[in-house]
């Protein structure tokens, strides 16, 4: 009990030296943003546009027999799909008026120099699946501010926001805590020389973004370490995938390895990043999604190549830059 409170009462210390986020705090518990009201029900057509593009084949979703017949009792809705049942649209804009509190808010960090953000992280929790009829309203609050933190992009605060949904009748049927990061642009790490020798195969080798692995993908980044291009495999079904996940998208299966590609392919799409800047990078740059000569793609930048000769259909080998964290990530060059 005394550690938590003298954990508590050094929060307390670092916030009381800290003018810019005591002024904030009157934001916390405050509504963010307008309820947000589905347009149309769930409905049977748009969960199958939801499921092709999940790439989601579970029958529960589309197959009126089978669905019966399960412990559904009837068609459900994918419940990662959650939010996607009250988005606006591109012709209906969020409501917003001057003085609500999520333009307070932004404004109360881009005033102080907070003009960039980018999101961290996001969770979700259900509590129901959805079904046909079904209409939503999603409403927002401010769950927390952090105390002040220096990151690898920057100075800033954390900001917490937490979204739940409910049906027609009032019940709450999930949440969505999404958190970004507030940063003053300018003021994280600085680049890394850029790797040469064994560090890199690119004579670019730009310094890199760190990247957190997740659990499901120690393989790829293990890999990447050894130069080996590795991707997740179903040995079940035998499709492949990536980025990895713990399951097939195909059969469903929790049986998995992986292969090591040849590290070759051509790019199938690309965008050039212009803004906002990225640390450790002079834009603009290409990001490509290459596919693999095996059949499946991944994403990366192009290296050694002005981004305004990207092309479509480019034959392409994967290199290897070493990020700020020591981490070895693959990237792309166009192949000879």
């Amino acid at each position: 009990m005394e550690d938590v409170v003298s954990e508590l009462d050094s929060r307390s210390a670092v916030r009381s030296g800290d003018p810019f986020r005591e002024s904030l705090e009157k934001f916390v518990g405050e509504p963010y943003g307008v309820p947000l009201v589905a347009r149309d029900p769930v409905n049977q057509p748009m969960i199958r546009h939801l499921t092709d593009a999940l790439g989601d084949r579970n029958p529960v979703y589309t197959d009126q027999a089978f669905a019966a017949g399960s412990v559904f009792g009837g068609i459900v809705a994918p419940a990662t799909a959650l939010q996607v049942w009250t988005m606006q649209g591109l012709e209906q804009p969020k409501a917003r008026g001057a003085d609500d509190t999520q333009s307070a808010l932004m404004s109360a960090f881009d005033g102080a120099g907070y003009l960039g953000v980018v999101a961290t992280n996001c969770e979700q929790t259900y509590h129901r699946y959805l079904r046909p009829g079904d209409l939503l309203t999603a409403t927002g609050t401010v769950e927390s501010i952090s105390d002040f933190k220096r990151t690898g992009l920057g100075e800033g605060y954390f900001l917490t926001t937490l979204q739940t949904f409910r049906d027609q009748n009032g019940e709450a049927v999930g949440e969505m805590r999404f958190r970004i990061l507030k940063f003053k642009p300018g003021t994280g790490k600085q680049a890394a020389p850029a790797a040469t020798g064994d560090e890199a195969d690119s004579k670019q080798a730009p310094a890199t973004p760190a990247v957190s692995p997740p659990i499901d993908a120690a393989f790829f980044w293990e890999g990447a370490e050894q130069r080996e291009l590795r991707i997740q495999r179903c040995t079940s079904c035998g499709r492949l995938r990536h980025p990895p996940r713990p399951m097939c998208p195909y059969c469903r299966s929790l049986a998995r390895d992986h292969v090591v590609a040849s590290g070759r392919g051509e790019v199938y799409s690309f965008v050039v990043h212009h803004h906002p800047p990225v640390p450790g990078r002079d834009g603009p740059f290409a990001v490509v999604l290459v596919a693999l000569e095996e059949g499946t793609r991944v994403i990366g930048n192009l290296l050694d190549v002005a981004p305004e000769n990207a092309v479509i259909g480019m034959p392409v080998e994967v290199t290897y830059v070493r990020a700020e964290d020591g981490q070895m990530n693959p990237q792309w060059r166009p192949r000879s």
